[in-house]
């Protein structure tokens, strides 16, 4: 099979949407949103994209990869109006509403109408919206299977566009047979489109299975931080961890601040810890129900809450415009994670910072993130005895958080063993416990 053809750098590239040839509705809607100019993979991916031609798109998180594969569907549904237009795989619930969202403000001159399909929804509701058949469905590939399977007069034969986007977070969240299921229920006369931050061996093989002669455009290096981040840390001891964040947000206080947490016990203390300081503080992470974790997002976007906590559930695709800095309370595991997170902040051109709290026992992973970014991060400057200040007041907010974990703890502890173990059509909500270690329960077959 021949490789993918690189898209060629050396010609002049486009400067505005009209010159990449995008029709009137398009260019309408685009300035009523104030997208003024394309970004760099907008520039290389919409002309082969608007031929007709298959994309593997492998670009920076906040690099505008969105509009790069929704811009030349629309264009086509123009052209060729009909339901079940095209579908867009995601591989969590988060990133599934933002596309669709960004479809529905992209086609919002058209009348496009588009469905989310995630876990954690209302099946029948779900199924309800599919019978009107809208042009764009967007699905993590859990939910849209068990639809395929089990929603009478539901398939999707007539696809024209499917799109995989976070490809490599779709295969580490081993969704790797319900991919293979969909791809083979659906045309094999369609476009696809495959977009990834990384280009893994399992990408490659996916990429092999599902798209034809594509052409391959990157316009990102292996793993890098955009320039316009400041990527700074502090030194801190293990038992001066939390009041060291509250330091931090004191004296952050009139910024959008995300704190990245690796465990959901640590997101949840820390913000009640915060809150009971007086700190508009919100957490995200798996193990709220959707419409919490959606209401967390929208009081973080709105400005309502100044500060989100959350796991690396929030790490990946989530454009969140208005983030100023993200500290990482705990340093990610894989370099690559680090990258994502502070990814949330200084997109599409803003500035924006990073502090990265680093203890005794985390030298080494640091080390290791700064040869991979090829950067030396610096020291974030900080007043110890200003610091030391604070101990007694976070101690014992501390100490009250862990004491109301523990109340709801109770409380949920009889209301879980009623629930029937939901399997496989949860994963599109759980990376961040995965990410933590947490071993999945299994469920008997008495249990059932």
């Amino acid at each position: 099979m021949p490789s993918p053809e690189e898209a060629s750098t050396s010609t002049t590239l486009p400067e505005t949407f009209k010159e990449l040839g995008l029709i009137d509705p398009l260019l309408e809607a685009l300035d009523k949103i104030n997208f003024t100019k394309p970004t760099e993979i907008q520039q290389h991916a919409l002309p082969p994209a608007l031929e007709g031609r298959d994309i593997i798109g492998v670009a920076e998180t906040g690099s505008g990869k969105t509009a790069a594969f929704a811009l030349p569907i629309l264009q086509k549904l123009w052209d060729e109006p009909k339901g079940l237009f095209a579908c867009i795989l995601a591989p969590t619930r988060e990133l599934a509403y933002q596309i669709a969202q960004q479809f529905e403000s992209l086609g919002s001159a058209m009348g496009v109408r588009s469905l989310v399909l995630v876990g954690g929804m209302d099946r029948m509701q779900q199924a309800v919206g599919l019978a009107k058949r809208p042009h764009i469905i967007v699905a993590t590939p859990g939910r849209l299977n068990d639809h395929l399977q089990n929603t009478k007069g539901f398939s999707l034969r007539s696809l024209k566009f499917l799109v995989m986007d976070e490809a490599d977070r779709l295969l580490d969240m081993d969704f790797g047979p319900e991919i293979d299921q969909i791809l083979k229920v659906i045309p094999k006369e369609r476009t696809t489109y495959l977009f990834s931050a990384t280009m893994t061996t399992k990408v490659a093989k996916l990429q092999r299975a599902s798209l034809v002669n594509p052409i391959r455009i990157e316009v990102s290096s292996k793993y890098q931080t955009v320039s316009t981040l400041l990527q700074y840390y502090l030194l801190v001891p293990l038992v001066h961890k939390d009041v060291h964040l509250i330091y931090l947000a004191n004296h952050l206080a009139s910024n959008s601040i995300m704190i990245f947490t690796r465990t959901v016990h640590d997101a949840q203390r820390l913000s009640i810890m915060l809150r009971s300081l007086g700190f508009p503080a919100v957490p995200l992470h798996g193990q709220l129900s959707q419409s919490q974790r959606l209401g967390a997002l929208g009081k973080f976007k709105s400005g309502d809450r100044k500060l989100l906590v959350a796991t690396d559930v929030a790490s990946r695709g989530l454009d969140l415009p208005s983030v100023d800095i993200v500290i990482n309370f705990d340093i990610p595991t894989h370099s690559k994670d680090y990258i994502h997170r502070v990814g949330r902040t200084a997109r599409a051109g803003r500035s924006g910072k990073s502090i990265t709290m680093v203890t005794q026992y985390d030298v080494e992973l640091v080390q290791r993130i700064e040869k991979v970014i090829d950067k030396k991060m610096e020291l974030w400057p900080t007043d110890k005895e200003e610091v030391m200040l604070l101990k007694e007041r976070v101690d014992e907010a501390a100490r009250l958080a862990i004491n109301e974990l523990k109340e709801e703890a109770k409380a949920d502890g009889k209301k879980r063993k009623r629930e029937d173990g939901v399997g496989r059509d949860e994963r599109d909500r759980d990376d961040d416990v995965v990410e933590a270690g947490v071993p999945k329960k299994r469920h008997s077959k008495k249990g059932r």
